[in-house]
Formats: structure tokens, C-alpha cells, sequence
């Protein structure tokens, strides 16, 4: 039977502290991209709006997830950067804590499904995955998505697998690729 080792289990300071800045950075960036996400739903695409925009809401899972590779620190990292938006007075205010956690245990998945093993394409693909899934299901109910024609939800499902593809995919990689570069991450 695999297990996961220590080292993905045990915190360190220096893990907090990244997961804080990453918290911090994304919670930033979570609250001014919500002007992106309402000018968008101000035209004529606004029944995209949410799908299109939704990428960069996925972000600080995945990158707290490959960059700290710690079991649960997509969804620590999802929920803090969640947090961190709400007291910035986010138009959605504490949904946004359940958004975050809806988000960061769809990313989890991605990685878990590697047994806590690949936090690279792979891992970070997979949760690409696994959020888009997650998070669609959570609209069908929450968002009302169900009472959607099928050919909506099926466009609507495309769109926002190609937003985190982007955003939580191919940025997260890239990112995580300067990070490990700068030799913040010397373990």
C-alpha cells in the first residue's frame, strides 16, 4: 500500500510563511479581477462571464499545491487567498469562503490522484481537471447551471476547462518554474 511520506505531511515555519504570501498575493488578485469578472457580465457575454473569468479564482490552490507540495495545501492556499479577498470587501463576502474551499478540494483531487507524488504537468493537469469538474458541479446547484440547455452547460463546461487550463494550468507551471528557478524552494 502507498502512503504518503513525512515530508508531505510535516509543516514547516518556512511552508506557512509561502503559503501566507501566496494567501496574500492571490487574495489581492482575487478581489481586482472581480471588476474583470462584472465588465464582462455587463455585455452581452454575461451568461459566460463566470466561466470566462473563473481561471484566475483557481490559481492559488494549484501553486500552493506544486510549489509547497503538502498534502492539503490547495485547499489551505484556496481558502486563505478566499479569506484574504472577503475582508477586502468582496462584493461576495463570506461566500467566497465557501467558494474557496469548493475550489481547493477540487485541486486537491488533481494531486491526490497522484498519491501526493507528481506536482508537476501532471499533477498540476490534473487538478486542472478535477477543479474544473468540482467547481461545475457546485455550479449546477449553486449557480443554477441545471436549468441550463445541455448545449449551454456542455459550452459553459468547455469554457471554463479552457480558463483554469489557462490560468490554473499553464500559469501555475510557469510560475511554479521561476519560483524553483530563484531558489526560493532549496529543500
Amino acid at each position: 500500500m502507498q502512503t504518503v511520506t513525512e515530508s508531505k505531511v510535516k509543516w514547516l515555519l518556512r511552508d506557512v510563511i509561502f503559503l501566507a504570501i501566496i494567501a496574500i498575493f492571490f487574495g489581492v488578485i482575487f478581489e481586482v479581477w472581480s471588476a474583470a469578472y462584472y465588465a464582462v457580465a455587463a455585455t452581452p457575454l454575461k451568461p459566460y462571464a463566470n466561466d470566462l473569468t473563473l481561471g484566475v479564482w483557481l490559481m492559488a490552490g494549484p501553486l500552493a499545491g506544486a510549489i509547497l507540495q503538502k498534502v492539503g495545501s490547495s485547499t489551505i492556499g484556496e481558502v486563505l487567498a478566499a479569506a484574504v479577498e472577503m475582508l477586502l470587501f468582496s462584493s461576495w463576502g463570506a461566500a467566497n469562503l465557501i467558494s474557496g474551499f469548493v475550489q481547493g478540494i477540487g485541486t486537491e483531487l488533481g494531486f491526490a490522484a497522484t498519491g501526493y507524488k507528481n506536482w508537476d504537468k501532471l499533477g498540476i493537469s490534473l487538478s486542472v481537471l478535477t477543479t474544473t469538474i468540482v467547481t461545475f458541479i457546485w455550479d449546477l446547484f449553486n449557480s443554477g447551471y441545471a436549468d441550463y440547455k445541455p448545449s449551454l452547460m456542455i459550452t459553459l463546461f468547455i469554457i471554463r476547462l479552457i480558463s483554469a487550463g489557462f490560468f490554473g494550468g499553464v500559469l501555475v507551471y510557469f510560475i511554479k518554474k521561476l519560483v524553483a528557478k530563484s531558489g526560493l524552494l532549496k529543500r
